[in-house]
């Protein structure tokens, strides 16, 4: 965890009496992560995780907390948040937010194959279609315009050819987002964060079943086609070097496309948006990098990656989609 809070079996027993849970059996805190301190929380009715928040605040949080909620009662398959005896699902420890939820069954896969991204591909395609009758709004804050306003603050730590890669790639973004076809790119609450280990999996490597989705702390408005070009731009390339591996991406999409097709604006919008998905995290691991906060104590991923996929989304033929 980059920021510790210490959460003590005292102080688990306390929030607890605020839900209908049962008792304390075990907490055990969770390593991985870099904006929340996480615990695996086991009652005597089941096993949660209890999430303390380092970064958002409490009026940024009902957002992230109700999407999973309401995505849970639709069915898909993401942490459930548990809701107080005062009807609440948002607590409080340490004078921090914190949050209840279900703990999903089953690990992240590093290295998945076409099924895994078959049913990576279609859980999240419910999970669009879920989303459409969610009531808050909130925009993407890592997209279009959280790039305008921090591009500039990393051209310094540029050299010339990267400087005119990431300002190109902008301006190229700009005027799409400013275009009739991006009006009618189908749009919604979105995971925006979709990585391979942000999905768990059940089951054996050849016969997996869906866990879950998680991580859902990134999520906002957005078109869904974005949200499928950040996740096959990790789940089906080559790790070495950005290309996508032909198997891997065709199930991911016709998967997706079997439980919500693509439109023909979908379609033509392609290619940019997966110079768009490459441009969200080149600029935030750079940002990472070179502007860290204080209190993020992990090593950042190498911005490097990420450079390496844009420039390949941008000079080479991109398979359509189905």
């Amino acid at each position: 965890m980059a920021v510790f809070t210490t959460v003590t079996e005292g102080d688990a027993h306390q929030l607890l009496r605020q839900y209908d849970l049962g008792e304390l059996v075990s907490l055990q805190g969770i390593t991985a992560g870099i904006e929340n301190t996480n615990y695996f929380l086991t009652t005597t009715q089941g096993e949660y995780v209890l999430t303390v928040f380092e970064v958002l605040t409490r009026e940024q949080l009902p957002f992230y907390i109700e999407l999973m909620h309401h995505l849970a009662k639709a069915g898909i398959p993401v942490p459930e948040p548990q809701t107080q005896h005062n009807g609440q699902r948002l607590g409080v420890l340490h004078g921090k937010p914190c949050a209840i939820v279900t703990r999903l069954s089953g690990g992240y896969e590093p290295d998945p194959g076409p099924v895994h991204c078959g049913l990576a591909g279609a859980t999240l395609a419910r999970a669009h279609l879920a989303g459409q009758d969610f009531g808050i709004r909130q925009p993407n804050l890592r997209g279009l315009t959280w790039w305008q306003a921090t591009i500039p603050q990393l051209i310094p730590f540029l050299n010339a050819e990267q400087s005119a890669l990431i300002q190109s790639t902008l301006k190229d973004q700009v005027a799409f987002a400013e275009s009739a076809a991006y009006e009618h790119l189908p749009f919604g609450p979105a995971h925006c964060d979709l990585f391979r280990d942000n999905v768990l999996f059940d089951g054996t490597y050849e016969t997996p079943r869906m866990g879950g989705f998680i991580d859902f702390y990134f999520a906002g408005w957005d078109t869904w086609l974005f949200d499928v070009a950040v996740s096959v731009n990790d789940w089906c390339i080559d790790r070495q070097t950005g290309t996508f591996q032909e198997e891997t991406l065709q199930a991911w999409l016709n998967a997706y496309a079997a439980v919500r097709p693509f439109t023909a604006e979908e379609r033509q919008a392609w290619p940019l948006m997966l110079q768009a998905a490459a441009l969200r995290f080149w600029v935030s691991r750079l940002y990472d990098f070179y502007l860290p906060r204080p209190a993020q104590t992990l090593k950042p991923h190498d911005p490097r990656h990420f450079e390496r996929i844009l420039r390949l989304r941008r000079e080479t033929t991109v398979h359509p989609l189905p």
